[in-house]
């Protein structure tokens, strides 16, 4: 009797955490025209790190699900029994996905952004003790402008340096705007509340434009004009599965 109703508890869980994440796909993949959970899986492992780590034994899940639902002889009687290491993961995907980090949790930070006449030197500080290769730069009164990358300096450089003619004390970034890149670094902004599927979500929308989104700058209420917290690159999501 001790080892029915244990098997009863463990299938309970695994129903209760397969329900949680179906519900979480009908409710984020909108776009798919069908409820069917195999179908939703697959669309949302394109957008979604986790998913696409998870991809496989979701679908394996899916199968033992239907084994111990559709098999059940009776109220908590379950034909099939889900191993015990099988419902602790499928419960840890599941609070994964209703319980998502903050975008800010992944983001690079601080975020070293200037003024536009801001002198070329204090980013070169920068350059020099970190790896940072992005910089937003401001309009001291309208916000946001435009993105300068380490490319844009080098580029600057190696036409000014050489003859060794220019005073780099008189160097301001407006000075290095022409050289940034001749395709416009698309940089979206977003709140401090937003979560890692919000972010992950536009990458994915700008991919299916065919247009590169080079990074998503957080603030306090997601304004282009407010401090800016962090920064999230493609990078940075790569590096969520790298710590998972």
């Amino acid at each position: 009797m001790l080892k029915i109703e244990t098997a009863a508890t463990l299938s309970q869980r695994f129903e209760v955490a397969f329900n949680q994440i179906h519900r979480w796909l009908r409710t984020n993949m909108k776009d798919v025209p069908s409820d069917k959970f195999s179908l939703l899986l697959s669309k949302s492992a394109q957008r979604h790190s986790i998913m696409s780590r998870c991809h496989d034994e979701l679908y394996q899940y899916s199968k033992l699900r239907n084994a111990i639902v559709h098999n059940k002889y009776e109220t908590d009687f379950y034909i099939a029994e889900p191993h015990y290491k099988v419902v602790e993961r499928i419960e840890m995907i599941a609070d994964r996905l209703n319980k998502p980090k903050m975008a800010l949790s992944i983001a690079t930070k601080p975020v070293f952004y200037y003024y536009e006449d801001s002198p070329l030197k204090d980013v070169l500080k920068i350059l020099r003790q970190f790896t940072y290769s992005q910089f937003p730069i401001y309009h001291r009164q309208e916000g946001y402008k435009w993105l300068l990358t380490s490319d844009a300096i080098v580029s600057w450089m190696s036409e000014h340096l050489p003859g060794n003619k220019e005073d780099m004390n008189q160097v301001i970034l407006q000075d290095l705007f022409p050289y940034k890149s001749k395709k416009n670094k698309q940089i979206i902004f977003v709140e401090k509340k937003a979560n890692i599927f919000d972010v992950e979500d536009q990458f994915e929308d700008f991919h299916l434009k065919n247009i590169k989104l080079e990074a998503v700058i957080i603030t306090e209420n997601g304004k282009t004009a407010e401090k800016p917290l962090g920064i999230v690159t493609p990078w940075d999501l790569v590096e969520i599965d790298a710590a998972d």
